[in-house]
């Protein structure tokens, strides 16, 4: 069997101090957990509408991915799956007021404080949550040019 890492997109959307995260349940912990709105990257979709599909997909807010903010590996000790995040920055343009994916409780808006505390009592999906927002509040932003992605005509 060929070894292929889980890509997912996900993205990092900041309004007014607080950062938009999905409360959802994690099937392989059997658990309620906070992630970003994040999930798999679709065949024959580039990775940037992935992550806007995705935003849209599990909170109902439509997005606009302003930049890139980097790459993430993590190993999930639940599962023995590798992932390999795409992490965007999106602003929030408009709450469509869709239904949310299946598993997906509701879409909050929660300060960094909040976020740290539920990573202390383990309740974020993956470390890799409050590491791209971290990276975010450091004033990680990479250009979207720096990302090519190839898309046949």
């Amino acid at each position: 069997m060929e070894w292929a890492p889980h890509v997912t997109v996900a993205t990092v959307v900041e309004r007014d101090g607080t950062f938009l995260l999905v409360h959802e349940y994690d099937t392989f912990r059997q658990q309620m957990v906070y992630n970003q709105p994040a999930g798999h990257w679709d065949e024959g979709e580039t990775l940037l509408a992935g992550a806007i599909r995705e935003t849209r997909e599990e909170t109902a807010w439509q997005v606009e991915v302003t930049h890139w903010l980097g790459l993430y590996s993590y190993l999930a000790p639940s599962n023995g799956y590798m992932y390999l995040r795409v992490a965007f920055v999106g602003e929030p343009r408009a709450f469509l007021d869709t239904p949310l994916d299946e598993g997906i409780r509701e879409a909050v808006w929660l300060d960094y404080e909040t976020i740290a505390a539920k990573d202390a009592a383990g309740e974020l999906r993956s470390p890799l949550v409050r590491k791209v927002i971290d990276d975010y509040r450091a004033g990680r932003r990479l250009s979207l040019e720096s990302l090519y992605e190839h898309t046949p005509v």
